[in-house]
């Protein structure tokens, strides 16, 4: 691939920063919080994208698939970080959304430019994971051009798994080889090349949109608060306690027994309050409808009633 050729603008001189280095400290700290306000606008544009890209994750996990995101770097770091924050938040099996990074764990904590650069370790990673058509696989990269992964989307095309880029370059190299190509262009950075830093930036937001938002169609999600949250310490406890407390407008003590009941789990009390039902009818409802609390709640209304 001729990445010469690509417009690379995450590499090109930010020229509002050129004299950044005699800057006071407060300059700079503006400069950079100005040069931050762009990203928002620069994913906004992404949206019909990102809109294709949801589609396709929900519907490979409706049949079964999963999501992973490959990236090297800091695009790595961060489709690991939303990939592990996932069970807590969504309650979701540990093999549902993986991050995979070039070099592996040890390449979380520690710099290993090199092994970016390595196509094939992508697809060897992925068949240690045993990806197939039902999987989709994300790729990310600010400069849209990382040998690892390319070989990740390569890869997954040739099983037939659902395809997403992410990349901060306009015509990217990774575009190339995705279903769905989602290009959020932040220019230049403050200190040129550093894209941990606005590219960083579009790259978290877009993860975060596409997790959550994924996670929302499928029922994890009541009004605007995280139902399926897994309560396994004192804090998270204390919020199930505060979500179930708002949502029925119960006192937290009597939040707290009714969670107890369910063995912590939210939807099911909030099915067993607000229907007067018990625990094991509750279960029902919301297997029935696809985990859903809304219309557990009123399908359990309707055979109480």
């Amino acid at each position: 691939m001729d990445v010469k050729k690509r417009q690379l603008v995450t590499e090109e001189t930010n020229y509002s920063s050129r004299k950044i280095d005699e800057m006071g400290t407060e300059e700079i700290l503006t400069l950079i919080n100005e040069e931050d306000s762009s990203v928002a606008s620069a994913v906004k544009k992404q949206i019909p994208n990102i809109h294709k890209a949801v589609d396709l994750i929900v519907a490979s996990m409706k049949n079964g698939g999963r999501l992973f995101y490959v990236g090297a770097g800091t695009s790595g770091r961060l489709g690991v970080l939303d990939a592990s924050e996932c069970p807590p938040t969504y309650n979701t099996p540990s093999d549902l959304v993986r991050g995979l990074i070039a070099g592996g764990n040890y390449a979380l904590v520690h710099s290993l430019e090199g092994v970016e650069d390595n196509e094939n370790q992508a697809a060897e990673d992925l068949v240690d994971e045993k990806l197939c058509s039902a999987d989709v696989v994300v790729g990310i990269a600010a400069s849209g051009s990382t040998p690892y992964v390319v070989g990740a989307l390569k890869y997954a095309g040739i099983m037939d798994a659902g395809t997403v880029s992410i990349s901060c370059n306009p015509g990217s190299v990774i575009s190339d080889y995705a279903d769905v190509a989602i290009e959020t262009v932040t220019g230049p950075e403050v200190v040129t090349g550093s894209t941990r830093m606005k590219a960083g930036t579009a790259q978290k937001m877009v993860l975060n949109m596409l997790s959550t938002t994924t996670m929302i169609k499928l029922g994890k999600v009541y009004q605007n608060y995280m139902v399926d949250l897994q309560a396994s310490n004192e804090k998270l406890r204390r919020r199930a306690c505060r979500i179930l407390s708002k949502l029925t407008s119960v006192s937290e003590s009597v939040a707290y027994s009714k969670l107890s009941e369910s063995e912590w789990n939210i939807k099911e009390a909030l099915v067993m309050h607000e229907a007067n039902v018990s625990r094991s009818i509750s279960r029902k409802y919301l297997e029935e409808n696809a985990g859903f609390v809304a219309k557990a709640i009123n399908s359990a209304r309707r055979e109480v009633d």
